[in-house]
């Protein structure tokens, strides 16, 4: 599974993530692209997944439409010391996201 961390999330949680082809925003030159955008063009360099913790996305965009699942962390800051307590819950929300899903990993 290609897995997309946005830039909503530090750079430092794809190194918490093994056994998943993951990419960050930042590295793929893909900074500042606004949500259908980033997604449209997560698709078309093959990702299945996002990983962000923009909770709004599931409103905002239409997920299935458009091919990729969304794994969103809410209520936790975006800081790794804050996120590696939720690691193996998200570890286990990429696994099985499926496109057009959205799971919610509550921090």
């Amino acid at each position: 599974m290609r897995v997309l961390i946005d830039e909503s999330l530090p750079i430092e949680l794809a190194d918490e993530l093994p056994g998943f082809d993951v990419v960050t925003v930042h590295k793929q030159g893909w900074l500042h692209l606004r949500n259908g955008v980033l997604l449209r063009s997560a698709v078309r360099a093959g990702f299945t997944a996002i990983l962000t913790a923009d909770s709004k996305l599931k409103y905002q965009q239409n997920l299935g439409k458009i091919g990729i699942g969304a794994v969103v962390v809410v209520h936790v800051r975006n800081r790794i010391e804050d996120l590696r307590p939720l690691v193996p819950q998200i570890i286990d929300a990429i696994a099985t996201v499926k496109i057009g899903q959205v799971i919610e990993i509550v921090g």
